[in-house]
């Protein structure tokens, strides 16, 4: 361990940081993996000294891995300067990161909106949730599969009943289709629906993509209908794909988009954007927040935004992510790699998707189990084609040795 870790974590091992994690906070994620201490570009250490190459982002949220000078840069300077004010008040950041999104949502020329500014990914669907309501509607159409969330609203768009069952009841009027199905979407969508939500791809699920112009005709389908079109972001947002938004690939202008997780680079931040009529649907009175729009957290998110742009980090998402798939598909226990960009799905001919992320951990690598079937990467878009090309050989070797 380095000198910059000296003092009570070097003087304390990892069983004791265990020992004292259990004892001090709820047993909500069980027993950490790992205690981690610092971590570099696209590498984690831990309290033991071992690196990791973390393909997991801290979940899709690290799109600038791990002290991206840029963001320490932006953070420092903006909470030296003003770290917090209330929403009776805004700041350059706020008002700036605002413009910035609309502008993404545009394709360059601003998209016709309203920004509301959250400090996380559920409480941007909670905002997004509310503003269906402002329609004189209750009804909302989402998918098998999806995940919205843990609050309580959120929770009830999300599909995994494990996650909902044991919180009922939750807001009803939800109804859920099987995703990719435009069939299933037009039986279900009709004049009593206030919102279609849908994620462009299921990031939970494992990495699920539609089929071709799936989206295209849920734009159609609730147009025809009066229904708004609710596009859930929060994984796939803010270069995920190798596009700002995955569903920027499909042509459509939802009517509301919720992004979160790489907006911040780890910084804690959400935003409901709703275009069109929909940015008017939350007036004063209707929600609020006090960290949403916080000028730290505005100003990383205008940092992160700035290095993607200036690192050419939506190509490097699109040519590093067409390079794990492809190393990673020629595996014989491999049935299919899925995503886009450096959103990558494993699907598994077996169900040892478990065995093989816990065997990667010891390997140094962070990747998840989304499913027994599934294994589910999203590493920072600065890894570079040689650290993937490294971790595809891994990966494979332990493939390998799961069937053995």
């Amino acid at each position: 361990m380095t000198e910059q870790f000296a003092g009570t974590a070097q003087q304390t091992t990892s069983a004791e940081w265990q020992e004292r994690y259990a004892a001090s906070l709820m047993n909500t994620f069980g027993p950490p993996q790992r205690v981690l201490v610092r971590g570099e570009g696209p590498y984690v250490w831990d309290v033991d000294g071992n690196r990791y190459l973390d393909l997991l982002g801290g979940i899709a949220v690290n799109v600038l891995g791990h002290a991206h000078p840029a963001l320490v840069r932006a953070v420092t300077e903006q909470v030296s300067t003003l770290g917090h004010v209330s929403n009776f008040f805004t700041s350059f950041p706020q008002v700036e990161l605002a413009e910035r999104l609309l502008a993404l949502l545009g394709g360059g020329e601003r998209a016709e909106g309203k920004v509301f500014f959250t400090s996380s990914g559920t409480e941007a669907n909670e905002a997004a949730f509310k503003a269906t309501r402002r329609t004189g509607r209750t009804k909302v159409v989402v998918a098998d599969g999806a995940f919205h969330g843990r609050t309580m609203g959120a929770l009830a768009l999300t599909a995994k009943a494990a996650y909902r069952e044991p919180f009922e009841p939750l807001p009803g009027d939800v109804l859920r289709v099987a995703y990719g199905d435009v069939a299933a979407l037009e039986a279900a969508v009709d004049d009593t629906v206030a919102a279609v939500l849908l994620e462009p791809i299921q990031g939970e699920a494992g990495v699920v993509v539609p089929p071709q112009g799936y989206l295209e005709a849920a734009r159609r389908i609730t147009s025809e209908h009066g229904a708004l079109l609710w596009i859930d972001e929060v994984q796939t947002g803010m270069g995920r794909t190798g596009d700002w938004f995955a569903h920027s690939a499909s042509g459509v202008t939802p009517d509301l988009v919720t992004v979160a997780k790489g907006l911040g680079g780890g910084v804690p931040i959400g935003a409901c954007i709703g275009l069109g009529a929909a940015g008017e649907l939350l007036q004063p009175g209707n929600h609020g927040t006090t960290f949403g729009g916080n000028p730290v957290a505005t100003a990383a998110g205008l940092a992160v935004v700035d290095a993607i742009e200036s690192e050419g980090l939506l190509q490097n998402a699109r040519t590093v992510g067409d390079q794990l798939r492809a190393d990673l598909a020629a595996h014989p226990l491999v049935a299919e790699t899925t995503g886009r960009g450096l959103l990558v799905g494993i699907v598994l001919h077996q169900p040892v998707a478990p065995q093989v992320a816990t065997a990667a951990l010891d390997a140094g690598l962070v990747v998840n189990a989304a499913t027994p079937e599934r294994l589910r990467l999203a590493p920072p878009l600065v890894l570079t084609a040689e650290q993937a090309s490294g971790a595809a050989k891994t990966l494979a070797m332990l493939l390998t040795e799961a069937t053995a």
